[in-house]
């Protein structure tokens, strides 16, 4: 069996993907990945053994600007995102069995694997976009929502939205390969049962969405820690880690300065992620250690806390490393896991503001000991899950 699995987005979307692509292997299967071109990710598919076919533009070129992406360019990279899907995935799902697609908005994937007449799953790793009765939609570019409506009208605003900016590049697409038009892209996106690939822990199903939860998709990792790393740790009490991952820098402004004064403050040390931000100490002092690409599943249970920016891929790998966490959430999903981690009693939400009051209460003796437990109950197997799924059709 071949398959082939698409996203367009940060680490987070393409990390879970090379783990699946890799227990597919485990499963003896072939997988395929189409990713952004970013060097970060062809770096990440190589020491996972996965081709990478790139996809799009590089996800840095779209968001570490010098400012936030606004409405313009939203409109201007949805069509060019659907045209890349039209090319790219047609050629690169030639003879495969299966397509599986996450990541923002996979307009495009779904036709493609109609087309071919081969199987379709649509992946998401949080439930922000999945329309319930329970919550409203998230933000999208576009016409804004009647803030009074009920939660139906919303939901029906939100797949206007999607139309809006994804119809009319699919349509014209899909007329090209002979398919006829689809008036709802969002729900034909998500077909009739999305899988949610996060731990139920986490993030339970909705009860009235019909998914199918495989658990999270976690790649192994044995890369040994570097060490001057290893020593770093060594060498005193477990320091506090920094790291947004790749929140761009105008989300970090003097980030580095706020997270490592709140670290000190409580008497910790601090190893900080560069991140996509390029993140630096603020001077020289011993107590700062800076790291680039780091394995987190070999880092995150040496550390006494973990402050964050509360993506899917981070917030499961620091749950499952049983050490707290401070979510300084910025975008999407990020104020939900921030959320979900405050009710779990694994760690505290925080603004750069509240960070250093946030750090001083994840400290606590008893929320390591719930973060333990927590950690203990997320299943590391999700991948599996979903490769056996796969393989069984």
């Amino acid at each position: 069996m071949r398959v082939l699995l698409t996203t367009w987005g940060s680490r987070g979307d393409v990390e879970p993907l090379a783990g699946l692509a890799a227990a597919l292997r485990r499963e003896g299967a072939e997988a395929v990945v189409a990713a952004p071109p970013d060097d970060d990710f062809g770096t990440l598919l190589a020491r996972a053994g996965v081709p990478h076919v790139p996809l799009g533009p590089t996800v840095r070129s779209i968001v570490a600007g010098p400012k936030p992406p606004g409405a313009q360019e939203a409109f201007r990279l949805a069509p060019a995102l659907v045209a890349a899907r039209f090319e790219t995935l047609m050629s690169a799902a030639q003879g495969c069995d299966a397509l599986v697609a996450t990541g923002l908005m996979p307009a495009g994937a779904r036709d493609v694997a109609d087309k071919l007449g081969i199987r379709y799953v649509l992946a998401c790793f949080h439930t922000l976009g999945l329309p319930s009765r329970h919550s409203a939609p998230g933000r999208r570019p576009g016409t804004p929502s009647d803030e009074g409506a009920d939660l139906a009208t919303k939901w029906k605003q939100d797949a206007d939205r999607v139309n809006a900016l994804y119809g009319g590049a699919v349509n014209t697409h899909r007329a090209a390969i002979g398919l006829p038009p689809v008036d709802n892209v969002r729900d034909y996106v998500f077909g009739d049962q999305p899988w949610l690939a996060a731990d139920p822990v986490l993030c339970p199903a909705p009860d009235d969405v019909d998914v199918r939860q495989t658990g999270a998709w976690f790649l192994p990792d044995d890369r040994p820690l570097p060490d001057d790393l290893r020593a770093f740790l060594d060498d005193g009490e477990p320091p506090v880690y920094v790291g947004f991952g790749s929140m761009a820098s105008y989300t970090q402004k003097d980030i580095a300065k706020v997270g490592i004064e709140a670290v000190r403050a409580q008497g910790r040390r601090v190893v900080l992620a560069r991140g996509w931000a390029g993140l630096t100490a603020i001077d020289d002092a011993a107590d700062c250690f800076v790291v680039g690409e780091v394995n987190q599943q070999a880092l995150f249970p040496r550390v006494a806390a973990i402050v964050h920016h509360g993506g899917a891929g981070t917030t499961h790998a620091a749950a499952r490393s049983g050490s707290p966490q401070v979510i300084v959430p910025h975008i999407a999903d990020q104020p939900s896991w921030g959320a979900k981690i405050t009710e779990l009693g694994i760690g505290v939400t925080a603004t750069p503001e509240t960070l250093a009051d946030a750090l001083s209460q994840a400290l606590k003796p008893d929320l390591r000991v719930r973060a333990e437990a927590v950690g203990a109950q997320i299943k590391p197997d999700g991948a599996t899950v979903a490769a056996r799924l796969l393989l069984e059709g």
